[in-house]
């Protein structure tokens, strides 16, 4: 058993879609294939991955640092100890090899997309859902049922408040109960108006939660939190800049409402540095680290220990990046929930075929693997990649 190719493509998920901080003009992500030479029902069993939005594909590191790593190892090395399955811990510390801890930076990213891979491949030759092996390895039962809301509510060119309003009257009647939209991008009045035309629309049907992508100084944030308390939100989320503790802890004192961050932290140190740091209540809070852009499952496993050990629940993760790697946790070790996005970044997000959204929550079809195979848009590029 080996893993007898890995590759990478760069496509374009671009967009006119803004936040408050980067446009989506150029934005790319990089897809990845983990060949290996397993047979499952008659076909080569090949794992998939992707990083998620918001960060650029990573196809040179991919390329020319992490992809050779692995298959100039020995494939024995690679496996578990009875050597019936390939073993991520142990093809991640091949991927991490001659790497200085710390300056974490794009790598994280190129690592968390092929681990993603990898996993997609471990949960195919044991011909499991991956959400049902990990509770299996964690001696836990698996809960298919797991909350999804949804993200949009961006800036575009001539979108209006009518137009947002629909956007978000779409979602709540496809089932969801917790909506997002993005603040910052414009001044404070307007964003007041726009959250008070959704929250108007949505009434009591859903929750609105808002999303500064890292955009305010301290003073700005304070100014925004001032005005946000007297709605009732889900959360108000990535008030600053996600190294600044000081600031996001400095926040607990003007926002009594629930607050998120985390999906531009790349480690468990970061994850750590946060809680002891940051202010974040184990009560409200809520932390928003996305596997794939920080170094995959292997690492998001010590994120978890980390918060464990500070006293933290799992329930209180809801990863970014809205796709199914981050369901399949949820389900599988507990968290509570994950992002999803309807109609942005396809055919990377959303669900498998026929997964419907029922008083904010979906049900895991038991699809082995990730699941990929039961989105027919998305697998139909992967297995361009792979064959």
């Amino acid at each position: 058993m080996k893993i007898v190719d890995i590759r990478e493509v760069t496509k374009p998920i671009a967009s006119p879609i803004r936040n408050a901080y980067i446009d989506f003009s150029k934005m790319t992500a990089s897809l990845v294939a983990v060949v290996t030479d397993v047979v499952r029902d008659g076909r080569r069993v090949v794992g998939y991955g992707f990083n998620s939005n918001g960060r650029y594909g990573q196809g040179g590191l991919i390329r020319e640092r992490f992809r050779d790593r692995i298959l100039d190892a020995d494939p024995a090395s690679l496996l578990n100890d009875d050597g019936s399955n390939l073993d991520a811990h142990k093809i991640w510390a091949a991927m991490m090899q001659n790497e200085k801890p710390g300056g974490h930076g794009e790598r994280s990213v190129a690592v968390g997309t092929i681990d993603m891979a990898v996993w997609d491949a471990i949960a195919k030759i044991e011909e499991k859902p991956l959400f049902r092996l990990l509770a299996d390895r964690k001696g836990r039962e698996a809960d298919p049922r797991v909350f999804v809301y949804a993200a949009g509510g961006y800036y575009y060119p001539g979108k209006d408040d009518t137009a947002l309003c629909n956007e978000m009257r779409s979602y709540v009647n496809r089932g969801y109960t917790v909506v997002k939209m993005k603040i910052g991008g414009a001044s404070i009045d307007e964003d007041q108006r726009r959250i008070e035309a959704v929250l108007t629309e949505i009434g009591t049907e859903a929750q609105l939660a808002v999303d500064a992508n890292g955009r305010f100084d301290l003073e700005t944030a304070i100014a925004y939190a001032k005005m946000l308390r007297q709605y009732p939100l889900f959360w108000f989320e990535e008030i600053g800049d996600p190294l600044d503790y000081q600031l996001q802890a400095a926040m607990a004192e003007f926002y009594p409402g629930s607050m998120a961050t985390g999906e531009n932290l790349f480690s468990h140190q970061d994850a750590r540095n946060l809680i002891r740091h940051g202010g974040m209540r184990p009560d409200r809070d809520w932390l928003q680290f996305d596997c794939a852009l920080s170094y995959g499952l292997v690492e998001y496993l010590r994120t978890l220990d980390v918060l464990d050990q500070l006293g933290w629940s799992p329930t209180r993760c809801i990863p970014h990046g809205g796709h199914q790697m981050s369901l399949n946790i949820a389900a599988g070790l507990g968290l509570g929930g994950n992002e999803s996005y309807p109609d942005l970044f396809q055919p990377y997000g959303g669900f498998p075929d026929g997964v419907q959204v029922e008083e904010g929550h979906i049900l895991m079809p038991d699809l082995p693997g990730i699941g990929f195979e039961g989105k027919s848009d998305l697998i139909d590029v992967m297995r361009a990649l792979a064959d």
